[in-house]
């Protein structure tokens, strides 16, 4: 499994700074962020930052996009510089709410949206991978897995990272149900209040879930380290490639 970091974990530094702290911290890839470091559209940036990722060594893993299914959002421009970064995947978030509060109307609208963007980055050998995240339609396994099945493409994975809200028990449960769709983890430890704790704090949980996931996803992604320290990313990284071999 690869190690990586995406590049959210470092707003505050400019793509170059991001790069830089991925190589400073021995990982081999970087989930660029649409955000702030490769907006959607700038193709000529993406570019440029495709080139200068694969100049320190690193591999682009993925596009961390902001689009939300059923938003009806624009796709294009992110499958624009997706592809000039040359990302093999697409990070979508699946909705814009709890699943509990969607209709079966508005569920097949997100699934439906899910099928045409897959449809639109299948001819370019380029998945598409939801955010695993509370507040959407993969706040739980259960919810995930019905997206999945009603998507029905090939190309649609999910990425999946523990909900500080249920016990490591439940996040253990979660990881291997998606297990058959897993395209990549996102690596934090985040709290209920969104405090971020080093990785060490709860190695042994961690250690668990590569166990799960080591042979099935990709790579593992550092996205938040606390205090957004590249000190703290450098600790965080040593412990995820023992985590991750």
């Amino acid at each position: 499994m690869l190690c990586g970091l995406a590049s959210v974990t470092f707003r505050q530094l400019g793509w170059r700074g991001v790069i830089q702290a991925a190589a400073d911290c021995g990982l081999t890839c970087v989930e660029w962020g649409g955000d702030v470091h490769v907006p959607p559209g700038d193709v000529a940036l993406a570019r440029e930052v495709h080139q200068a990722t694969a100049d320190a060594g690193l591999a682009v893993l993925s596009y961390g996009s902001y689009y939300r299914l059923g938003a009806q959002g624009e796709f294009e421009p992110i499958l624009d510089s997706a592809l000039a970064l040359h990302a093999g995947t697409i990070r979508v978030w699946p909705g814009v709410k709890a699943s509990a509060q969607y209709t079966a109307e508005e569920f097949e609208q997100a699934a439906a949206d899910a099928r045409a963007i897959a449809d639109m980055a299948a001819p370019h050998g380029v998945s598409i991978a939801f955010e695993f995240h509370r507040g959407t339609l993969t706040d739980t396994a259960e919810s995930a897995l019905a997206l999945l099945a009603a998507v029905g493409r090939g190309n649609v994975k999910t990425y999946w990272q523990p909900n500080p809200e249920r016990t490591h028990e439940a996040n253990l449960a979660a990881i291997a149900a998606v297990l058959p769709h897993l395209e990549n983890v996102h690596v934090h430890v985040t709290e209920r209040d969104k405090v971020q704790l080093p990785l060490e704090a709860v190695l042994p949980q961690w250690r668990d879930y590569m166990e799960v996931a080591r042979g099935h996803a990709r790579a593992a992604l550092i996205e938040f380290v606390k205090d957004s320290d590249p000190a703290q990313c450098a600790r965080d990284a040593e412990q995820l490639r023992r985590l991750c071999q």
